[in-house]
C-alpha cells in the first residue's frame, strides 16, 4: 500500500511537472516567433547590400529554438499521457526524447556561447561596409537605403563618433530627421546599439534554456522513479 501511495504521489507530481513543461515549451515557441519576427530585427536582417545579404546567423539560433519548443509542447503531451495512463513503455519513450531534447538543448547552448560575440560582429561589418559606400559613393543608393534603415531602427548615426560626426556634415541625409553636427555627438552609435539589441535578446534566449533545462532534469529523475514505482507495484 505504501509502494502505491508512493507511485501515485509520484504519478500525479510528475504530470504536473509534464504540463509546467508544456506550457514552457508554448511559451517558449511563442518568444521564439517574437523574436523571429521582431520589427527591428527583421528590418535589419532583411535587408541587402548589392547581392550580399545581411548576416543570418541570429535566425538560425531562432529557428532552434521555434522547433525546441515545438517538440517540447509535444513531448510534454507525451508525458502527461504516460504519468496518467502509468505506461512504462511511453514513460520509457518519454525519457528518452527527453535525453535527447537535453543534449540537443546543450549543444545549442555551447553553439550560441561561442556565436553570442559572432552575430553582433558580422552585423556591425555589414553596416561599417555599407556605411563607407554610402559616404564615399553618392551614387551608392542601395547602400544608402541600408544605411538608412539602421539609422532609423536604431536611432543612430555613424559607427563611432569619428564617423558621426563626418556622415551628419557630408551625408547628413543618412542620419535620422533632426540630426546634426551637435546632436550626433550626444547618442550612442550604431555599433553600441547593435550590441545592445542582439545582447538583450539572446539574454533572454539564456534565461529561457537555464530554465527548461532545470525542468527536464526533474522530469528526468521523476519519470525514472516513476518507472521503478510502477514495475514495484505490479510485483506486488
Amino acid at each position: 500500500m505504501g509502494v502505491e501511495g508512493c507511485t501515485k504521489c509520484i504519478k500525479y507530481l510528475l504530470f504536473v511537472f509534464n504540463f509546467v513543461f508544456w506550457l514552457a515549451g508554448g511559451v517558449i515557441l511563442g518568444v521564439a516567433l517574437w523574436l523571429r519576427h521582431d520589427p527591428q530585427t527583421t528590418s535589419l536582417l532583411y535587408l541587402e547590400l548589392g547581392n550580399k545579404p545581411a548576416p543570418s546567423t541570429f535566425y538560425v539560433g531562432i529557428y532552434i529554438l521555434i522547433a525546441v519548443g515545438a517538440v517540447m509542447m509535444f513531448v510534454g503531451f507525451l508525458g502527461c499521457y504516460g504519468a496518467i495512463q502509468e505506461s512504462q513503455c511511453l514513460l520509457g519513450t518519454f525519457f528518452t526524447c527527453l535525453v535527447i531534447l537535453f543534449a540537443c538543448e546543450v549543444a545549442a547552448g555551447i553553439w550560441g556561447f561561442v556565436n553570442k560575440d559572432q552575430i553582433a560582429k558580422d552585423v556591425k561589418q555589414f553596416y561599417d561596409q555599407a556605411l563607407q559606400q554610402a559616404v564615399v559613393d553618392d551614387e551608392a543608393n542601395n547602400a544608402k537605403t541600408v544605411v538608412k534603415t539602421f539609422h532609423e531602427t536604431l536611432n543612430c548615426c555613424g559607427s563611432n563618433a569619428l564617423t558621426a560626426l563626418t556622415t551628419s556634415m557630408i551625408r547628413n541625409s543618412l542620419c535620422p530627421a533632426g540630426t546634426n553636427i551637435f546632436n550626433s555627438l550626444l547618442k550612442e552609435d550604431c555599433h553600441q546599439k547593435i550590441d545592445e539589441l542582439f545582447s538583450g535578446k539572446l539574454y533572454l534566449i539564456g534565461i529561457a534554456a537555464i530554465v527548461v533545462a532545470v525542468i527536464m532534469i526533474f522530469e528526468m529523475i521523476l519519470s525514472m522513479v516513476l518507472c521503478c514505482g510502477i514495475r514495484n507495484s505490479s510485483v506486488y
